[in-house]
């Protein structure tokens, strides 16, 4: 039990004890001037209804606070749950852009790796074509030496036979 409500039922035992104690004294009739006339009547338990009066009309009052702030509170709720909804929709949707995003660069990516190897390729080739024109001209020019080179020998040197 909260404390605040232990301290209302002592404060209300208080209460009904000493109305208890004093009932004869609030019963008791006495002359009320109601301004416009005067009534013979128990001041003490027309003091009583008009605490009782009160006090209903407060807890309606409280009541009906009570249920303005949970109406309010349930329309909170939905409305964050709304906005919830909401983000989460727009980060899937900033997700699936990313992705998009990702696979378009990935695409150029693969474009542009295919392209360089190609043209790579094209240019090994075309190399690799220099390099044997490169060899069979050296290897030419080399036969061509040494064809040079014998005849000359054999033109210092005639073969002994």
């Amino acid at each position: 039990m909260k404390v605040r409500a232990l301290v209302l039922i002592v404060v209300l035992g208080l209460f009904l004890a000493f109305m208890i104690l004093n009932w004869a004294t609030i019963l008791a009739p006495t002359t009320l001037n109601l301004g416009i006339a005067e009534v013979n009547a128990p001041l003490g338990l027309v003091l009583l209804g008009m605490i009782t009066l009160l006090t209903a009309l407060f807890l309606i009052f409280i009541l009906y606070l009570q249920t303005s702030v949970l109406f309010e509170a349930r329309r909170h709720a939905k409305e964050l749950q709304t906005n919830r909804e909401l983000a989460d929709k727009a980060e899937a949707s900033r997700f699936t852009e990313l992705r998009q995003f990702m696979d378009a660069e990935i695409q150029k990516q693969a474009t542009l790796q295919a392209e360089s190897k190609s043209a790579l390729l094209t240019k090994l080739d075309a190399l690799n074509a220099d390099i044997h024109r490169a060899i069979d001209v050296s290897g030419n020019s080399l036969s061509a030496y040494i064809g040079e080179l014998e005849d000359r020998l054999e033109t210092k040197f005639p073969a002994q036979k």
